[in-house]
């Protein structure tokens, strides 16, 4: 069914107003599919024309985009990409930033700690001193990538861990919002052997301090980039900074593609949201400016890899990490991150006029107006 767009209005905001405990029949959830689908194919028709003006595109073996020099391509995102995936190091539950693009927005004070002294890794506690035993029973990672929330609250207690995955080989990247970055503790990751800083420049909106913090870490650490949700508000001050920034060294930019939860929908209603795969949900806006990134990048001859970090790319992920663990053909744990549609969030992008949908066929009998839809 190819729903128009008229129809699709219409039924999204019926579907808003019933009571969030109230589910769909088979009929609505075609309908509420079909107007999914209708606004991910439009948006994706879009997004092929910013590619187009894009010449020197690239793919790493058909699982995402970059431009640039491929031996800058970040080494963190190929293990993540083709190796065992995104092997997770969790630490630190608190963060000194409130950004609204942050997946904990307004709860970041209810996140729990991990524990003192531990470290989560696989859903399993370890202390530093268990790793030795954890890499003598499992296959060496093609990489660990240190996550939430901000590590440089604390950075002195990964020493350890960041030393003992270095003495067994393991490439190692960590995310940072800079803020707190000095040149003791990127010198102690440093020698830790610490072998890629990401900077969420978004975070501090390319802060002036932060640039300086990336050109030390550039000149202490092998591998330094950014790695940001894109949003029109980075994408201007990026480019107000843009000379600065290149300058301080880094090797490449991965530009995120924001998505949302029910944390951080609420700071996004009113712009246009589409779906992909009927998974991650985002403002059409953040893969447009990351496309439009990369193609001044690619014109004007940047000497880093912009690497375009989409929902496709994530999906890609998925699909290869759980191919490595063993599952079964076509499974995934890609999913919507909400417990039901939030149809009210889709009202802009259906009311938006310039956002045309690419074919339309009438309702069929069982789905127009007055029928009995269940």
């Amino acid at each position: 069914m190819k729903i128009a767009k008229a129809d699709a209005l219409m039924w999204f905001r019926f579907f808003a107003e019933l009571d969030e405990d109230e589910g769909l029949g088979p009929r609505q959830m075609e309908i509420a599919y079909s107007v999914l689908s209708q606004i991910e194919t439009a948006q994706e028709k879009r997004l092929d024309a910013l590619k187009k003006q894009i010449p020197g595109l690239k793919s790493l073996q058909g699982r995402t985009l970059y431009v640039g020099p491929d031996a800058l391509f970040p080494r963190g995102c190929t293990g993540c990409l083709l190796g065992t995936g995104l092997s997770a190091v969790r630490r630190t539950h608190v963060c000194n930033a409130n950004c609204p693009f942050c997946y904990d927005y307004g709860v970041l004070d209810e996140q729990m700690p991990v524990g003192e002294g531990f470290f989560e890794i696989g859903g399993c506690r370890y202390r530093p001193e268990d790793l030795p035993l954890l890499l003598d029973s499992y296959a060496k990672p093609s990489g660990v990538a240190y996550v939430y929330l901000e590590p440089f609250m604390e950075i002195e207690v990964y020493e350890p861990v960041i030393r003992a995955f270095h003495e067994r080989g393991v490439y190692q990247h960590m995310y940072t919002n800079g803020t707190l970055c000095t040149p003791q503790n990127l010198r102690m990751l440093a020698e830790a052997g610490l072998d890629e800083l990401r900077f969420n420049l978004g975070a501090s909106m390319c802060a002036d301090r932060v640039i300086e913090n990336m050109a030390t870490a550039s000149r202490l650490l092998p591998a330094v980039g950014i790695e940001t949700p894109m949003t029109p508000e980075l994408y201007e001050t990026f480019m107000q900074k843009k000379d600065r920034i290149l300058s301080t060294g880094i090797r490449f930019m991965n530009c995120a593609e924001l998505h949302l939860n029910e944390n951080n929908l609420p700071n996004y209603l009113g712009e246009n949201l589409y779906m992909t795969r009927l998974g991650y949900l985002s403002p059409t806006f953040s893969r447009e400016g990351t496309l439009r990134l990369m193609a001044t990048a690619d014109r004007e001859g940047w000497p880093i890899c912009v690497h375009d970090c989409s929902n496709m790319t994530k999906f890609a992920r998925d699909l290869a990490q759980k191919a490595k663990e063993g599952g079964w053909f076509g499974q995934s744990s890609w999913q919507m991150e909400f417990d039901r549609i939030p149809f009210e969030a889709f009202l802009p992008i259906l009311e938006d006029e310039s956002f045309q949908f690419l074919e339309e066929e009438p309702l069929p009998v069982g789905f127009r107006p007055g029928d009995i839809v269940i």
